[in-house]
């Protein structure tokens, strides 16, 4: 069902990444493997930096084994990526590592044709654009930083993961991120591909459209009753607070 004739009158559109802005096959077929052979040199030579020594602490407690060392861990974080649980601190170390990785040149990401131009036009209409994705804000800014189109981090205003914002399904996260935006929940739109988290971005009072994109993994599925779209391009955006809608 096209959106085209069923304008959202909002002021902000919160993004999903995999699935969505881009192909979830780009990231595990090329960003899980850069991490994965990454991640013993990382937990071994830079274990006493903040950032990682949280992360092990986290996998540690996930794990139930408060004592384990960076062989336990580097297991367990692939088992997790076997599995593709969404645990934060996965997401953490995936995204350090995956920042360097983009500021070395090693790695570009991934957007579907049809989002770029969305973006800028959404952007220059005065929506502001969000980003709430399992990814962590670190892999977020890189990947928006480093597309084929060149730096789109200036048209965001802010980003969102896990653990700034909550597990994904859970409306207190949406409701947590309208209240850090400054955004009223019915002034938001959510796009996703993931049933369980547009659920629950309506359940906190958020307009949601589901991207169906044909060979994603929830393309089958479905998006539930929400209202669902292709493409960004099939989608209406319109504003009482900006000048003009665009689509």
């Amino acid at each position: 069902m096209s959106l085209r004739h069923h304008p959202f009158d909002v002021d902000a559109v919160v993004l999903d990444i995999e699935g969505t802005t881009s192909a979830t096959g780009f990231v595990v077929d090329v960003l899980y493997p850069y991490s994965r052979a990454r991640f013993a040199a990382l937990l071994t030579e830079r274990a006493d930096e903040p950032a990682v020594a949280r992360a092990i602490d986290q996998v540690r407690e996930l794990s139930g084994d408060p004592d384990a060392g960076p062989d336990a861990i580097e297991k367990t974080l692939n088992s997790w990526l076997d599995d593709d649980r969404k645990a934060t601190p996965l997401k953490t170390l995936q995204g350090i590592v995956w920042a360097e990785g983009f500021a070395r040149g090693d790695l570009v990401s991934h957007f579907y044709d049809d989002v770029v131009p969305a973006l800028r036009a959404w952007h220059a209409a005065g929506l502001r654009l969000y980003v709430y994705s399992s990814g962590s804000v670190p892999a977020q800014r890189a990947w928006f930083g480093h597309s084929p189109d060149g730096d789109l981090t200036p048209l965001l205003s802010g980003l969102y993961d896990t653990e700034n914002a909550g597990p994904k399904q859970e409306p207190a996260s949406y409701r947590r991120i309208a209240g850090s935006a400054g955004i009223p929940g019915g002034r938001l739109l959510f796009l996703s591909d993931r049933p369980g988290e547009l659920d629950a971005a309506r359940a906190a009072g958020w307009h949601t459209a589901g991207i169906r994109r044909p060979g994603e993994p929830y393309y089958e599925q479905g998006v539930g009753d929400h209202p669902q779209a292709g493409t960004f391009d099939e989608i209406t955006i319109s504003t009482t607070s900006t000048t003009g809608s665009t689509a």
